[in-house]
């Protein structure tokens, strides 16, 4: 997969934490983790509270357990958690973390004329320009530069050092440190790497037209996403042409680039 040739699952970040600091954040005394898994701190209650010995998803794989081996026995069936195998996995995680924010942090510099509805965590050295609408929760990094006249909205995360530009939009995304989505672009339901440079005119599609789930080929098979919305996975040091629009679920693996006015209709190999 495009991410997974980079970065190691359990380094992924969620909400700009990477998926081991989050599980951290759980650790109990005698509570073992599956190093791919994410979390939730209900389920992990339940585990704890009431006698079981396993947290298992929906195919019986252990995703936290009391004690130094999973049992197969008194077993708890999963309700939030899950065990992150795929890009989009990590969509859902960071939905769920991002929308739980209850409070805002603010480091860095928010422009008089910029909207805020939501909350949000925006690091030290940022800028968010004038005419820049942030709705819903969204998690910023440090040093970026947003808008002027972007919209930021559902629960998306970017990176440090990240430049989202004049009249972009971006929903329900995660974007990796120091990628740039200059201008005039919709990145939605979709996950960047690091050193992406989308060019002017970048447009992602995220919805089939008969409103089915995603599809996504891994290893010669079509997998179901679950996801009714799912628009790029692109891959570090990725590069697209002005005015690049690429079709729903459509892989761009590493170093890639596309030109100028390319539809992306197939995923996008490296040569």
């Amino acid at each position: 997969m495009p991410l997974s040739q980079k970065h190691q699952i359990e380094e992924f970040p969620v909400g700009n934490r990477a998926l081991s600091d989050h599980q951290d954040r759980l650790a109990k005394d005698g509570l073992h983790f599956h190093p791919h898994a994410w979390l939730s701190e209900s389920d992990l209650d339940s585990l704890t509270n009431n006698g079981h010995r396993t947290l298992v998803d929906a195919r019986q794989t252990p995703l936290a357990w009391m004690g130094d081996y999973p049992s197969k026995e008194n077993c708890l069936q999963a309700s939030d958690s899950f065990l992150i195998i795929h890009p989009w996995d990590f969509l859902r995680a960071n939905e769920l973390y991002v929308g739980a924010l209850s409070e805002s942090v603010i480091d860095g510099e928010v422009h008089p004329m910029a909207n805020i509805d939501g909350f949000v965590r925006i690091g030290s050295g940022t800028r968010i320009l004038p005419g820049v609408f942030i709705e819903g929760n969204v998690v910023i990094g440090s040093d970026c530069k947003i808008g002027p006249n972007c919209y930021l909205r559902g629960n998306t995360s970017i990176g440090d050092r990240c430049h989202i530009g004049q009249s972009v939009e971006i929903k329900n995304s995660i974007i990796l440190s120091d990628t740039n989505v200059g201008h005039l672009s919709y990145i939605g339901d979709s996950v960047l790497g690091r050193k992406v440079n989308l060019g002017a005119g970048t447009t992602t599609s995220n919805l089939r037209h008969d409103g089915a789930n995603h599809r996504s080929m891994v290893d010669e098979t079509l997998v179901d996403t679950g996801r009714r919305k799912l628009g790029a996975i692109i891959g570090d040091g990725v590069h697209t042409g002005i005015n690049t629009s690429i079709y729903p679920g459509r892989k761009l693996f590493p170093n890639t680039s596309t030109r100028p006015g390319e539809i992306v209709q197939h995923d996008l190999h490296a040569s």
